[in-house]
């Protein structure tokens, strides 16, 4: 057994030894969290305010998170890759015996919705915080669900409830009884993988391999199902709650619609477009679903709403990423509801409880470059100041010093703010967003930043055509060199600069001639303060041919593991031909060829690390090539 590492009290446990004396009858007196980073913490918080003692686990490479801080134990589950520690569902229920634990709640990613582990702990005695492993494979499984729920009477998008077993049935199905686009979505896919989208009937074949390569790597289930593709849909979801008493209740919906690779940037509650008459409908979907499956705990109903139609998309059987919005609306602590429903306890508030009061948005602040169409940007953070002030949230899991591994998701913390309404709320999440400091470590602050301050979002569109427009985000990037126009006649170009005028700063466009000993500039970075234009950087096709980063030279650009190599040397390309494909933070990146010509040099290999800057291919032209 590997060594446990123990915390006194006045890390966390003093907390919930002081209030122990005082929990239900009915209560835990110990709960194992079986995940990290800001919902480990989470949970730990809320087992606290129960008086519950909390245990926390970790990879070799958590040693110093802030989750083994908070929780009154923490043991060592084995090395950093989550398949040989956060995984591992032998030594997780190990470490609950050892530990004296009599449940554990899983969070969200990882073992949450895995039904083997669920009834591992049944089987053991040990009660899982959530629904019933039967709840976990009836949902877990899409096709399943979608049976499930066409047969209780909710409305759900058009498409197939069985698996689509080769490419051939799924060209006939989609040609014949869909209509293109489809979506191709793995069968026990989730958090936007293995989800696919074939405009036509020739990106089908990509599609259905990528989906069901998708659902294999991170599911372990490489079937998948096809459905009508909505191309412009809101993503609206309802938080249900149930206990082991037949009660269950909703707690309003969610907007979920910007997201970029079906992932979730930002959330708000209410939905804008939702009026009462809708709410009640959807709410009334999401309890019928949950009812369908004898649910218990936390769960969500998700579904897609276009034209005053609200379709059922998928349940989620845990609690979710975005539930800390619901709670800024209702009042009500989704996760101790959740805990209390899985000892036993009925729930705290019935239907006519519920009242949602003003308007939250959650920002989530991952550790990626939007400027580069959100490629991961795992690394080591300096200075830390999170917001704060009047209607401010964070849910945060790391701190100054810690390190946002490229092992996990890029999560860094989540930012929530409530306010009376939307446009209230969007001035203070703009506030919150310019007062959030991060060094070392580029995240999506500039992003969220942009979006929020743009018409879309004050119209509460899905900004669908922002989110997928490079140029635009390109354009987010902090201190980005101001773009000029070509320089004039006398050879004039724009400087900018920050002055400081009778103690009042300010910033100053200057056109003039270039300055001595710079090549003609771009621009200093906004906030430069130097007086000095920053040289332009030669562009890439103005560099030498094999020097680093030249034309011919395709570099990666973010750090991860080489996943699939899809070329050879030799072979001939074309300008954005896929080269290989890039794991980072649980997502694949596709790396395309940045021009036509032949492989001359492929360095990579599949399977092994690479860091950004890296070479991927030396692709010459076929007139170099030939010279």
């Amino acid at each position: 057994m590997m060594p446990a590492r123990r915390r006194d009290a006045p890390e966390g446990g003093g907390l919930a030894r002081s209030l122990a004396k005082y929990p239900s009858a009915a209560m835990f007196s110990k709960i194992l969290v079986a995940n990290r980073g800001e919902i480990a913490i989470r949970v730990i918080r809320a087992c606290n305010e129960l008086g519950i003692a909390s245990v926390a686990v970790y990879s070799e490479i958590d040693r110093d998170a802030l989750h083994v801080r908070a929780a009154d134990e923490a043991y060592l589950l084995g090395p950093a890759p989550a398949a040989e520690s956060y995984l591992k569902i032998e030594r997780i229920l190990d470490v609950i015996r050892e530990s004296g634990a009599e449940a554990v709640h899983p969070g969200y990613g990882f073992l949450a919705e895995n039904a083997p582990f669920a009834r591992a702990c049944e089987e053991a005695g040990i009660v899982f915080i959530g629904p019933p492993a039967s709840a976990i494979e009836a949902m877990g499984s899409k096709t399943r669900a979608r049976e499930l729920m066409r047969a209780a009477g909710v409305p759900i998008v058009p498409g197939t409830t069985d698996t689509v077993e080769t490419l051939e049935d799924a060209r006939r199905i989609a040609q014949d009884e869909i209509g293109y686009p489809v979506a191709v979505k793995a069968s026990g896919g989730g958090g936007g993988k293995g989800f696919r989208v074939a405009l036509t009937a020739d990106e089908l074949e990509a599609a259905f391999e990528g989906a069901s390569r998708e659902g294999e790597k991170f599911f372990s289930d490489g079937r998948v199902y096809l459905e009508r593709y909505l191309p412009d849909p809101r993503h609206v979801e309802v938080q249900i709650i149930a206990d082991r008493h037949g009660n269950c209740i909703h707690l309003g919906e969610r907007d979920c619609s910007i997201q970029r690779r079906h992932q979730k940037l930002i959330e708000e509650s209410p939905a804008p477009v939702v009026d009462d008459a809708m709410r009640e409908r959807i709410g009334a979907i999401g309890v019928n679903a949950a009812k369908a499956v004898d649910y218990v705990g936390a769960g969500t109903i998700e579904g897609l709403f276009q034209d005053g139609e609200y379709y059922f998309l998928e349940m989620n059987t845990r609690v979710q990423v975005e539930h800390c919005v619901t709670e800024m609306v209702s009042g009500v602590d989704i996760v101790k509801e959740g805990i209390r429903a899985a000892a036993g306890e009925p729930l705290s508030i019935a239907q006519g409880d519920v009242h949602l009061r003003g308007h939250a948005i959650e920002c989530r602040i991952n550790a990626e470059d939007a400027a580069k169409n959100f490629a991961p940007a795992p690394g080591r953070i300096g200075a830390y100041r999170e917001p704060a002030g009047p209607g401010v949230r964070v849910d945060s899991g790391v701190g100054e010093g810690g390190e946002v591994s490229p092992m996990y998701d890029p999560m860094v913390a989540k930012l929530i703010v409530w306010d009376v309404d939307r446009e209230q709320a969007t001035q203070r999440m703009l506030r919150a967003l310019g007062e959030y400091e991060i060094e070392g470590l580029k995240t999506l602050i500039p992003f969220h930043r942009a979006l929020l301050a743009t018409p879309q979002w004050a119209n509460a569109e899905t900004c669908r055509d922002l989110v997928e427009d490079r140029e635009w985000l390109k354009s987010t990037a902090p201190g980005r060199p101001v773009e000029r126009v070509e320089a004039d006649a006398d050879g004039n170009v724009e400087h900018r600069y920050t002055v400081e005028v009778s103690g009042r700063r300010f910033d100053v466009n200057v056109v003039g001639p270039p300055l001595a000993g710079a090549a003609v500039a771009a621009g200093a970075g906004a906030g430069a303060g130097t007086g000095a234009a920053t040289a332009r950087k030669p562009a890439r096709s103005e560099r030498k041919a094999g020097a680093g980063g030249g034309p011919d030279l395709l570099e990666a650009p973010l750090q991860g593991n080489m996943w699939k190599v899809v070329v050879e040397a030799g072979q001939a390309v074309e300008e954005g031909q896929l080269i290989c494909i890039i794991e980072a933070m649980k997502m694949e990146n596709e790396i395309t060829a940045h021009k036509a010509g032949v492989i001359k040099d492929l360095p990579i290999k599949e399977g092994a690390p690479i860091a950004a800057g890296d070479p991927i291919a030396t692709i010459v032209s076929p007139a170099s090539e030939a010279a």
